[in-house]
């Protein structure tokens, strides 16, 4: 069979190899999305390799940059996703602006949440506090949230009645 012909994941078929061993690895754009897409999901370096059908020291050499952009993998599809719904939407796609408009929206709830998890220096607890004083704390903060809880049901019975 030719080079042309592909297997049922897309890759080039090999009817015999020509040689004995394992066949060079080519890189190819394609091959290059798809790691950059598999880092993007979390995917370990493992999964990644058996699935573009290499060994990891192949992965790591030829695709060491996909690799290196782990952290900032993420944002990039996201923001990929944001970029093709807003041109779609700009051509007078209305389910791409339906889409759009959720993106958005979770964008903002995603934001929302990352700044209400960011403590300032001063609502920090200090760091020499051991367990026992941790552990002490926690114990009142539920305490608090018990009891307003509880005042918050007596208030309801209260207009029931």
């Amino acid at each position: 069979m030719s080079a042309d012909v592909l297997d049922l994941f897309g890759n080039a078929w090999v009817d015999k190899p020509a040689k004995r061993g394992r066949p060079v690895h080519d890189v190819t754009k394609r091959t290059r999305r798809r790691v950059s897409m598999l880092v993007a999901l979390g995917w370990g370096n493992p999964r990644i390799a058996s699935t573009v059908g290499v060994t990891l020291p192949t992965l790591h050499k030829h695709y060491f940059y996909e690799l290196r952009q782990r952290d900032q993998a993420r944002d990039r599809l996201e923001a990929r996703r944001l970029e093709v719904a807003w041109e779609l939407a700009e051509g007078g796609n209305v389910g791409a602006l339906r889409e759009f408009a959720r993106l958005l929206d979770r964008n903002d709830r995603m934001e929302a949440e990352r700044s209400m998890g960011a403590v300032s220096a001063d609502q920090k607890p200090p760091t020499d506090t051991g367990k026992k004083v941790t552990d002490k704390l926690r114990a009142m903060e539920a305490d608090a949230e018990l009891a307003a809880q509880l005042e918050l049901e007596a208030q309801d019975n209260v207009s029931l009645n």
